[in-house]
């Protein structure tokens, strides 16, 4: 089933509020943090008293498509920022001239995933990978292989689930469930949180802070989930990469062979143009 959702600017506005303060590396907090949300002692967030601009919206490409959303659902796209997170989801790398991110989604997967992996190994390339706990649960082994290959582990919730249609209390389930299986699964707890489909939502938002977990958005889209052709994903992520892009791909939720086909072209082309890749 293919994994993707066409989002429009709709009723629900889905970012309540800026979180002002910005976020503190404080490896004692971080602690505190993570002991509170394994043992299940974070509360409901609420709402902030107020809505943040927007930018326009850009159809985030993100997995399964979602049955139809009720006529007033329509999210908007975060925020253009850049790290350090000051309360919006980072779209952008601040690691210096020409560098990348690249990041893989909605695994992990025992076809594909594996494939992934030998191709970032070839060129010596790191990612992230946003992974669906429920799948990281049925598959700890091949979670385990791809943090012992030097990649990044984000939380991507437990089943993949359009946040904005969840109740607060059910939506901070989702993201503590998949932390745990993570947690389980690699003795790692993960610190950044991408949202399925690019859906922001103040509390999960709200409950990133609590929690100790950056919101990783992405700034170059080739819509590999829609299966458009290699050439056109090539072809995007080509024409659209600049310093400080984070791009989005997939290594889970369908038919993936032509992501897999289109990263052997694209990431030597990248490094040829003198990008080097980072993670967050």
């Amino acid at each position: 089933m293919t994994r993707r959702v066409v989002l429009t600017v709709g009723g629900i506005t889905l970012l309540g509020g800026v979180i002002a303060r910005p976020w503190q590396q404080n490896s004692a907090a971080r602690s505190g943090a993570v002991r509170a949300h394994l043992t299940g002692s974070t509360t409901s967030p609420g709402n902030p008293p107020h809505s943040p601009p927007h930018s326009p919206p850009d159809t985030p490409g993100h997995g399964m498509r979602q049955p139809s959303a009720p006529a007033s659902a329509g999210p908007s796209q975060p925020a253009e920022v850049r790290h350090p997170w000051t309360g919006q989801p980072m779209r952008y790398v601040d690691a210096g001239r020409d560098a990348i991110a690249l990041t893989i989604d909605d695994g992990p997967s025992a076809r594909y995933t594996p494939q992934v992996l030998r191709l970032l190994a070839r060129y010596h390339v790191t990612a992230t990978f946003s992974m669906i706990g429920i799948q990281v649960a049925a598959d700890p082994a091949l979670v385990r292989e791809v943090v012992a290959a030097g990649h990044l582990i984000s939380n991507h919730t437990w089943r993949h689930q359009n946040m904005a249609w969840l109740s607060p209390a059910a939506a901070i389930a989702a993201m503590d469930q998949a932390t745990e299986a993570i947690h389980h699964a690699t003795g790692n707890v993960p610190a950044y949180y991408r949202a399925p489909y690019g859906v922001w939502t103040a509390t999960s938002l709200r409950h990133c802070q609590r929690t100790g977990m950056t919101p990783l958005s992405w700034s170059v889209d080739p819509r590999d989930w829609s299966r458009p052709g290699v050439p056109a994903i090539v072809s995007n992520i080509m024409r659209n990469t600049r310093t400080g892009s984070i791009i989005l791909e997939h290594d889970g939720g369908g038919d993936r062979s032509e992501t897999v086909a289109a990263l052997g072209i694209v990431i030597p082309r990248l490094l040829d143009a003198g990008y080097h890749f980072v993670t967050p």
